[in-house]
């Protein structure tokens, strides 16, 4: 997987992303253009149109990003408005994708995990990259995007840990932060406490879960067009989550799509149950390779069917801001490294 490192101001920050990493984002573009218009019969001018609708929005309260995103842009030599759509692609798409995910948060009085499977279409894999930012005023970061994206799944200098999973559910709030971009949001703050509060204060535009954690614990963020609703550590500092929605959000139509998400997390419950001493690193590396229920298992393979399956695999221990990652199916990696780099 591919590193870019960036620092600077925010368009310098997305100046060198955009430079560095010219020929993922191109590629990543094609994927998304063909996907969009198969899925949801949009040109990529219509796009970019919808895209758009969130400039009123970024522009007033989230300029630091609107910046950066151009500098992504000029970097790369493609449109603004091509890389403001990578950024806004869950909400232009109504939530019709369906990013297949395993994630879990673990704190004990000695250690504080935060864990993920992200499966996505095996074509997107070759976009990915290792995005490390050193930024003015904000913590550092260290996390796993696609290319042109600015906000994803990883961890800061502050020990403050992100992940997502996808909702399929209907609506879109234009006055409310897209999902990548409160991602982002969670990675530029100082602790989980700090970051529940930005994200609460701005709403997330469309549908999907973020869990937010940081050496303190875990919370899950259950989000649609227009609630939020908090899923708090159970009593053995555990939150858990795959691809819909677990608490009651009024008005919200939810299409569950992958009914492998509810196997799923009920299969991520019954490993962790296993463990009655405590995580270790270790020990949730080997439930995120489960294949139980192959090959729509929290280890996903792709198959005649679908192209989905585990494009990588993160545990953070946020206590020590330290982070494995590998890269595809855990159980076959072709490469791991760490994120250790604030």
């Amino acid at each position: 997987m591919k590193t870019v490192r960036c620092g600077g101001s925010p368009f310098e920050i997305g100046f060198q992303h955009g430079q560095l990493a010219a020929t993922q984002i191109k590629r990543a573009l094609v994927f998304y253009e063909n996907l969009f218009k198969r899925l949801t019969k949009l040109s990529w001018k219509e796009v970019c149109r919808e895209a758009s609708r969130f400039m009123p929005l970024l522009q007033e309260r989230w300029s630091h990003y609107v910046d950066e995103i151009r500098g992504v842009s000029t970097g790369s030599g493609v449109p603004f408005e091509s890389i403001l759509a990578l950024n806004v692609r869950t909400e232009i798409a109504y939530g019709m994708f369906n990013d297949g995910c395993t994630a879990l948060s673990w704190k004990t009085d000695s250690v504080s995990i935060l864990a993920q499977n992200w499966d996505w279409q095996t074509e997107q894999a070759e976009n990915l990259i290792r995005l490390q930012i050193r930024q003015q005023s904000k913590p550092n970061i260290d996390m796993i995007t696609e290319a042109g994206i600015i906000g994803k799944i990883g961890l800061n200098s502050a020990g403050v840990g992100v992940c997502l999973n996808a909702i399929r559910a209907k609506g879109v709030n234009f006055d409310r932060l897209p999902c990548h971009l409160a991602l982002r949001a969670c990675l530029d703050s100082h602790s989980r406490i700090e970051a529940t509060k930005i994200i609460r204060a701005a709403g997330v535009a469309s549908s999907c879960h973020i869990l937010v954690a940081d050496p303190t614990g875990g919370v899950g963020l259950e989000c649609s067009n227009v609630d939020i609703v908090e899923l708090p550590a159970n009593i053995d500092g555990i939150v858990i989550h795959t691809n819909h929605y677990v608490k009651h959000h009024p008005g919200v139509t939810e299409r569950i799509d992958l009914p492998d998400s509810v196997t799923r997390l009920d299969r991520i419950g019954k490993l962790v149950s296993t463990y009655r001493n405590g995580p270790t690193t270790t020990a949730v590396s080997q439930m995120l390779k489960d294949e139980q229920n192959y090959p729509v298992s929290i280890c996903r393979a792709q198959t005649e069917k679908s192209t989905t399956a585990t494009l990588f695999c993160i545990v953070m221990k946020l206590d020590e801001k330290h982070a494995v990652v590998t890269v595809g199916r855990p159980v076959h990696s072709a490469e791991t490294f760490v994120l250790n780099e604030l």
